[in-house]
C-alpha cells in the first residue's frame, strides 16, 4: 500500500520546502483560484446544476486532490469534459443519482489506483482521444447557443442533432443584447492575453459586463433568473439509496471514473513536460477518487485534473502541492464573503466564457493533421469523434480501443508481407568504441500506441545525460499517430536541452512519415540516415566542430 499511494506532498515536505518556494507557490494559488472562479460557476450552469455546486467541488476536491494526489503541480476542480456525461446523468437519474453516480465513480477511480491501472490508460491511443475531446468541444459549444443567442426556448432537446433543429426553429427569439455580451465577453477573453498574464480574461469580463448589466438594466437572462439566490455556505447530507437502483448507476459512475482517470493523468503528464517532474500516476488516482467520493456529501459534482488550470499554475510559479490547497482556500473565501453576488452574471457571459473553453478544448489542429497524414488512426478518429456527439462518451471509448487494437492487428499482418532489405547491414557493433558523449538508442518494433510511451520515458531517462543520442529505428516497420506524437514531443525537450540527435536505419515507409511531420525541423536538417554508421560518421564531426 505504502509503494501505491504516496502523496508528493507529504514527500515534498520532508525532503525540505524554502520560504521562497511557499510565497510563489501562494502566489500562485490566488491566481489560479481566480481563474477556477468563473470556470466552476460556467461548468456548473452548463451541466445543469446550480452555480454553487461548481464553486463547492473546486473547493473540497480541490484541496483533496492538492493534498493527497501524485503530482506536484496538479489543479483539480470541475471540467468542461464532465458537461455533458453530468448534464444527461441529471437528466435522467436527478441530483440523487447524480451523487450516487459520483460516489461511484470515485470507488472505481481508488480501486484503479490499488491495482496500479494508472500505467494502462497510457495505452489509450493519441487519435481517441483527439476524437473524444473534439467531440466534447462540439457538444460544450452546442450547449451554449441557447445562452449565446438569447433564444426563449421553454425546453432544449438533449440530443444533438434535435438540439440544433429547436435553436434554427427558434431563431426569431434570439436576443441581441444577449448575443452582443457574448461576443464581447469572447473579445475581452482573447485579447486581455496582450495585457496581462495574471488575471484571466474571463474574470475580467464576468466582473466588466456584469456591473454593465446592473447599472443599465439591459434585458438578459442571469444567474438569479435560473437559479435564484446562490447559498454561502457548505453543508454536509447523506443522498438516499436504494440498493436494488444500483445498477442503473453503473454505467454513468464508470463514464466517470473512466474519463475522470484519462484527464487527470493527460493533465499530470502535460505539467510533467512542463516542469520536468514525475508525478506518480497510482496515487493520483485514488486521490481523485477519494476526492469524487468525498465532494457529492457536501453536494459537489464530479471533478478531475484540470489542464488550463494546472498549466496556469506552472506558468504562475506554483512548484508543490501548496498552489493547489490555496487555490481551494482562495475559492472558498470568495464564496463565502462574495459568492451572493455571483448571482446577478449574465447566462449570455456563462456561454461566451464556455465558447472559448470549447474552441481551445478542441484540438482542431491535431484533428486535421491525423486526418491528412494517418488512414487507419482516421479511422479510429472519426468514429470516436462520431459517437462522442451522436451518441455516448463511454461508447465512444469503448469503440476507439476495439478499433485501434484491430487496425494495429492490420497493420502488423500488412507488415509481414512486406519483404523488407536490411537498410542497417554496415552496422558498427562495438559500441565500446564511441566516444563515451554519444548515447544509443534502439527502438524495435512498431513505435504505436501500446509502446509509444515506454519507449517516451526510456528516452527521457537515458538521453538526456549524453550531448548526443543515435536513435536507431531500422526495425521499426510503421510508426502511428500515438507514436508520432509522443516522438516529437520527446524530440522537442531535447532539442530545447541543446542535445543532438541522430536517428538511423530508417525504412522508407517511416521515412516519409517523419518527413510528414518536419522531424528534420525538430532535430536538424541532415541528422536523419538510412545506416547507423552515417549516422555515427556525422555525430563524431559534430563532436570534433563544437570540441569535447
Amino acid at each position: 500500500m505504502d509503494s501505491i499511494f504516496k502523496p508528493k506532498l507529504f514527500s515534498l515536505l520532508k525532503a525540505g520546502y524554502t520560504k521562497s518556494q511557499f510565497y510563489q507557490d501562494v502566489l500562485s494559488g490566488i491566481v489560479v483560484g481566480i481563474v477556477a472562479l468563473p470556470l466552476a460557476i460556467a461548468f456548473a450552469v452548463a451541466s445543469g446544476v446550480s452555480p454553487e455546486k461548481g464553486l463547492i467541488t473546486a473547493v473540497v476536491a480541490g484541496f483533496i486532490i492538492s493534498f493527497l494526489g501524485g503530482s506536484r503541480v496538479q489543479i483539480g476542480g470541475p471540467t468542461g469534459a464532465f458537461i455533458i456525461i453530468v448534464y444527461g446523468i441529471v437528466q435522467q437519474y436527478g441530483m440523487e443519482g447524480l451523487i450516487i453516480s459520483t460516489i461511484l465513480a470515485g470507488l472505481l477511480l481508488i480501486v484503479f489506483g490499488l491495482f496500479k491501472m494508472g500505467s494502462l490508460l497510457k495505452f489509450f491511443p493519441h487519435p481517441m482521444i483527439v476524437g473524444f475531446t473534439s467531440g466534447i468541444a462540439l457538444v460544450i459549444f452546442s450547449t451554449q447557443i441557447k445562452d449565446a443567442l438569447g433564444l426563449t426556448l421553454s425546453n432544449t432537446p438533449s440530443e444533438f442533432i434535435l438540439k440544433w433543429e429547436a435553436y434554427f426553429n427558434n431563431i426569431d427569439t434570439a436576443n441581441l443584447y444577449a448575443v452582443t455580451i457574448t461576443v464581447v465577453t469572447i473579445l475581452i477573453i482573447q485579447f486581455s492575453k496582450n495585457h496581462t498574464r495574471k488575471i484571466p480574461g474571463s474574470f475580467i469580463a464576468i466582473i466588466l459586463i456584469t456591473v454593465f448589466v446592473q447599472l443599465f438594466h439591459i434585458p438578459v437572462s442571469t444567474i438569479e433568473t435560473f437559479f435564484g439566490e446562490i447559498p454561502g455556505t457548505f453543508s454536509f447530507s447523506i443522498p438516499s439509496f436504494n440498493f436494488s437502483d444500483l445498477s442503473n448507476y453503473l454505467e454513468p459512475a464508470l463514464a466517470i471514473a473512466l474519463l475522470g482517470g484519462i484527464e487527470s493523468l493527460l493533465s499530470a503528464v502535460v505539467s510533467d513536460g512542463m516542469i520536468g517532474g514525475n508525478h506518480r500516476s497510482n496515487t493520483e488516482l485514488i486521490a481523485q477518487g477519494i476526492a469524487n467520493v468525498v465532494t457529492p456529501f457536501f453536494g459537489g459534482i464530479p471533478a478531475t485534473g484540470a489542464i488550463a488550470r494546472t498549466a496556469t499554475n506552472v506558468k504562475n510559479g506554483g512548484r508543490t502541492p501548496i498552489a493547489g490547497i490555496v487555490h481551494a482556500l482562495t475559492l472558498a473565501l470568495i464564496m463565502l464573503f462574495f459568492g451572493v453576488w455571483a448571482k446577478l452574471i449574465p447566462m449570455a457571459c456563462l456561454a461566451g466564457i464556455l465558447i472559448v473553453v470549447a474552441y481551445n478544448m478542441s484540438e482542431w489542429r491535431s484533428f486535421i493533421s491525423i486526418l491528412k497524414e494517418y488512414s487507419f488512426d482516421s479511422i479510429v478518429l472519426l468514429s470516436t469523434f462520431v459517437i462522442t456527439v451522436l451518441i455516448d462518451l463511454t461508447l465512444a471509448i469503448e469503440v476507439g480501443v476495439v478499433l485501434s487494437a484491430l487496425l494495429f492487428m492490420k497493420r502488423m499482418a500488412d507488415v509481414g508481407k512486406k519483404s523488407y532489405l536490411e537498410v542497417d547491414s554496415d552496422v558498427i557493433e562495438d559500441y565500446a568504441d564511441l566516444p563515451s558523449e554519444i548515447s544509443i538508442y534502439e527502438i524495435s518494433g512498431p513505435l504505436f500506441f501500446g509502446s509509444a510511451k515506454q519507449y517516451n520515458e526510456m528516452l527521457k531517462a537515458t538521453g538526456f545525460k549524453y550531448k548526443i543520442i543515435i536513435l536507431r529505428m531500422r526495425h521499426v516497420p510503421f510508426i502511428d499517430s500515438t507514436g508520432m506524437h509522443n516522438l516529437m514531443d520527446v524530440l522537442k525537450d531535447m532539442a530545447h536541452s541543446n542535445i543532438q540527435v541522430f536517428i538511423s536505419g530508417v525504412k522508407p515507409e517511416v521515412r516519409k512519415d517523419l518527413d510528414r511531420n518536419n522531424i528534420a525541423g525538430i532535430i536538424g536538417e541532415g541528422h536523419i540516415f538510412d545506416s547507423f554508421s552515417k549516422a555515427v560518421e556525422h555525430a563524431n564531426i559534430y563532436l570534433e566542430r563544437v570540441g569535447t
